[in-house]
């Protein structure tokens, strides 16, 4: 879940129970982890963008199998 999806979940539950909107997030540190992730990524010479797709790319179209 991001952390926007969490940030309007948080906020449609607390209008259901009648208590104040939580905070809204700070965007700036949400961009700050975004990229500390990729900056990570890429210092693990791992792909720094789409590794979520890929992964799943991977997983639903899997390659072709070896015949036993």
């Amino acid at each position: 879940m991001s952390i926007t999806q969490q940030y309007l979940l948080d906020t449609y539950r607390a209008q259901r129970l009648g208590e104040p909107a939580p905070p809204a997030p700070d965007w700036q540190a949400v961009r700050e982890l975004r990229d500390d992730a990729r900056f990570r990524a890429v210092i693990a010479e791992r792909p720094a963008r789409g590794r979520v797709r890929q992964a799943l790319g991977r997983w639903l179209r899997p390659g072709p199998r070896s015949a036993c």
